[in-house]
């Protein structure tokens, strides 16, 4: 008896926004390795996030595991981009501590 090998695809897929999602949920790749990573099991992960299929972060994981510096190269330029929003978002803002202390002046002056 013998088993016809086939080349699988990983079930990875780029979204419109450039950010990799494991098989058909809207899950990012990031969060799966990231939780690989962290210790968790293939079927920890499943039961975390139950829109993925077991088969599905198998595939990735093996592929993470066979393209581990493509992968780290992704996730670290994901992080550079996360802080980058982080710095625009946080330069747009207001001075939060500021605006607490205007409020606490008028809740003090109303009282």
């Amino acid at each position: 008896m013998s088993i016809a090998i086939q080349v699988e695809t990983p079930p990875i897929r780029e979204d419109e926004s450039g950010v990799l999602r494991v098989g058909r949920s809207r899950l990012s790749l990031e969060t799966v390795i990231h939780d690989f990573q962290e210790g968790a099991s293939p079927e920890a992960i499943v039961q975390h996030y139950p829109t993925l299929s077991l088969s599905d972060v198998y595939g990735v994981v093996a592929y993470y595991l066979r393209h581990r510096d493509e992968v780290e190269r992704y996730l670290a330029q994901r992080e550079q981009l996360a802080r980058e929003v982080q710095q625009r978002v946080e330069a747009q803002q207001p001075d939060l501590a500021a605006i607490r202390l205007r409020l606490r002046s008028r809740c003090q002056s109303q009282s």
